[in-house]
């Protein structure tokens, strides 16, 4: 059998896909796997065990130069490994009209989705030929296996995260936390995300490392990506005693350098879902979305929220007010000490 799953992005969606994706394969050892994918989030796939062949789209190019010759050749050769191969069953966990129609084209027997309900983009539906009933409540990785499950993979009492060997990265990123002095354990610093809705004050964060530093004796790294500098170094700026030490990193440095953090602590975005993979202990600031549906999902780990009624099913990417990420420094040094505690 042969099984075709599009997720094509963003990173920590395809994060919440991997634990469906790691039970198909538990429960089809001898089915072929091929992820469709967009470029941005390739390299979280690129060598992951359990996966036979990763499908690279790079949609937002094409639709930027979609006259270019090279755009067409590269699109009929993505076209063409879809095709290569007969699909026996597509799995959409995207939801989007560009995911439906790849699951389409690749002329599978059986394309299956979610609810119309739940998809983002409801005309994908007309790709499909099953429906998955999904609870908008429960977490999303809790979604996906439920594509999954439509298979016959029966859900797992544990996340497995699909992951490529990070032997090299690791090397790399303690040898650059070292160059940068950092010779203890460390708390790695978010402040990015792909919302400005999303994002605790630089400020507030810089406040923060110097409590982590006088009262845990944390050093703190800030790892940013491309746009996020100014982030990173207004942290720097704001603390007044603490190591602050800020570079940036490709995805799979990413996983190497949150595997080796004492604690993360941000926003919902990409990087804490990385940091979720790996197991790093995790503090979550959530303003506009919901941490239940996108939040860390050990236990053990700490969500920082405001009740406030505006923030039920808001998701809003701009907001006038944006009080939602005003929670206070003392309140996430306190989730912080909290955490911690649980593996000291």
């Amino acid at each position: 059998m042969h099984i075709l799953i599009v997720k094509l992005s963003s990173i920590g969606d395809v994060v919440h896909a991997m634990p469906a994706v790691a039970a198909l394969r538990r429960a089809f050892p001898a089915a072929r796997l091929t992820w469709a994918v967009e470029r941005l989030a390739a390299p979280l796939l690129l060598g992951a065990p359990g996966l036979d062949e990763v499908v690279v789209l790079d949609t937002r190019r094409w639709r930027r130069q979609w006259r270019a010759r090279d755009t067409h050749r590269q699109i009929a050769d993505c076209l063409a490994k879809l095709r290569q191969s007969p699909v026996d069953v597509a799995l959409d966990f995207q939801g989007l009209m560009k995911s439906a129609a790849v699951a389409w084209y690749s002329r599978a027997r059986r394309r299956i989705g979610f609810a119309t309900a739940a998809l983002r983009e409801k005309p994908g539906r007309f790709a499909y030929t099953e429906q998955v009933a999904v609870d908008r409540r429960e977490h999303v990785i809790q979604t996906n296996l439920r594509l999954a499950s439509a298979l016959g993979a029966p859900l797992p009492e544990t996340y497995e995260f699909l992951l490529p060997s990070l032997e090299a990265e690791q090397a790399r990123v303690a040898a650059q936390v070292a160059a940068h002095g950092v010779d203890g354990a460390f708390a790695l610093l978010n402040p990015g995300g792909g919302w400005v809705t999303k994002r605790w004050p630089p400020a507030d964060f810089g406040r923060l490392a110097d409590w982590l530093w006088a009262e845990q004796g944390l050093a703190s790294v800030v790892s940013y990506g491309p746009g996020e500098e100014p982030l990173a170094s207004a942290i720097r700026a704001a603390a007044r005693i603490a190591p602050v030490v800020c570079f940036s990193t490709t995805l799979r440095e990413y996983l190497a350098l949150a595997r080796q953090a004492t604690v993360f602590i941000g926003g919902d975005t990409g990087p804490l879902h990385l940091a979720a993979a790996v197991g790093t202990p995790i503090v979550g600031l959530y303003g506009p979305t919901a941490a239940e549906r996108n939040g860390p999902f050990s236990r053990h780990d700490k969500v920082v929220a405001l009740d406030l009624p505006c923030r039920a099913d808001c998701h809003r990417r701009t907001c006038q007010q944006h009080i939602c990420m005003n929670m206070s420094v003392a309140a996430v040094a306190q989730a912080v000490e909290a955490r911690l505690r649980d593996i000291r």
